[in-house]
């Protein structure tokens, strides 16, 4: 099993998932650089985790840091600025999520780095963090029949800073996007239908909104119903898989299902895996499509079709209108 050099681009907080992540596993990475325009914010994390080369020049970077790939942790705003230069040195990328805010940026990106033939894979940490995989098992395994609905709440109070509040997109781009994709997951099945509509609390202090409501069509004729709230006095992250035979609830760390008429579960499972584990797994996906030439399950092709039911849901909210996917 070959071990990888990585650098890191961006040292902002999302950074330490990956550093936490990735020190259980010196067999099969190490990260050697760091690059980040802010010197300060630079040394600050590179003194931290020991990181031996430290950039504030992207293009420094990607010439004389010698790593085998790049995970890249910047805002989504200069996403493209920063993936196009290190597609076009041959780098394999672990990009954070999301991938990008807009569908046509993503499909740009994933065009140019096929181009190249550079792998991408995305860091959706949450397919393993919150129990989607889990849930999609049982769903395979038809322990509660065809599945007709599911309804998603995530409600939180949630005042973010730095560069997120002069984004637009803001509440689904930050969390929608991870549960669009374990919808995507459990359901084996892509979006044909998207409507959304999205407001911002006076509460929280942002450009863009902080709070929504969205509901998806899926070719399996699934109808997921999902709410999210960063401006919630109260904390809450449910999800209620309805099939025909059965019942599931799902929360952070919880699995549960139920049988009709039932009032305890059948069966519990527990699921605790965190974002560092996850993330690790991530980027472990991107290395065992390197060496088998596989497309990884988290690369940035499948990625597209998380992205594009994002996209649909913005879109939809502003034109006010039921947006159709191909």
């Amino acid at each position: 099993m070959k071990k990888y050099k990585v650098g890191i681009v961006g040292a902002g907080g999302v950074t330490e998932l990956h550093f936490v992540g990735y020190k259980d596993h010196p067999e099969r990475i190490e990260v050697t650089a760091l690059c980040d325009p802010n010197p300060e914010a630079l040394h600050a994390k590179a003194d931290k985790y020991g990181v031996p080369q430290r950039f504030t020049d992207l293009n420094d970077f990607i010439q004389k840091s010698g790593v085998d790939a790049v995970i890249v942790c910047t805002p989504t705003s200069i996403r493209k600025e920063i993936l196009f230069p290190i597609i076009e040195a041959g780098l394999p990328i672990f990009c954070e999520k999301p991938f990008s805010d807009t569908l046509a940026e993503a499909k740009e990106i994933t065009e140019k780095a096929k181009k190249h033939g550079v792998p991408i894979s995305i860091n959706q940490n949450f397919r393993r963090h919150f129990p989607f995989e889990l849930v999609k098992g049982i769903v395979a395994e038809d322990r509660i029949g065809k599945v007709t609905s599911i309804l998603f709440t995530n409600l939180m109070f949630r005042q973010d800073a730095g560069w997120r509040l002069e984004e637009q997109r803001h509440a689904l781009s930050v969390m929608g996007i991870h549960w669009f994709d374990g919808f995507r997951l459990i359901l084996g099945s892509e979006a044909k239908s998207v409507v959304a509509q999205n407001r911002s609390s006076s509460a929280i202090d942002c450009v863009g909104e902080t709070d929504g409501t969205v509901q998806v069509v899926f070719e399996n004729d699934t109808v997921v119903t999902y709410v999210q709230s960063f401006s919630s006095a109260i904390g809450r992250t449910e999800m209620i898989v309805i099939g025909e035979r059965g019942t599931i609830i799902a929360s952070d760390g919880k699995v549960n299902l139920y049988r009709p008429r039932e009032k305890t579960p059948e069966q519990t499972w527990e699921n605790n895996v965190s974002r560092e584990i996850a993330t690790f797994e991530g980027i472990n996906h991107l290395f065992t499509s390197i060496e088998t030439g596989v497309e990884a399950p988290n690369s940035s092709q499948d990625n597209l079709k998380t992205v594009s039911l994002l996209d649909a849901a913005y879109v939809s909210a502003e034109e006010q209108r039921i947006v159709h996917l191909k």
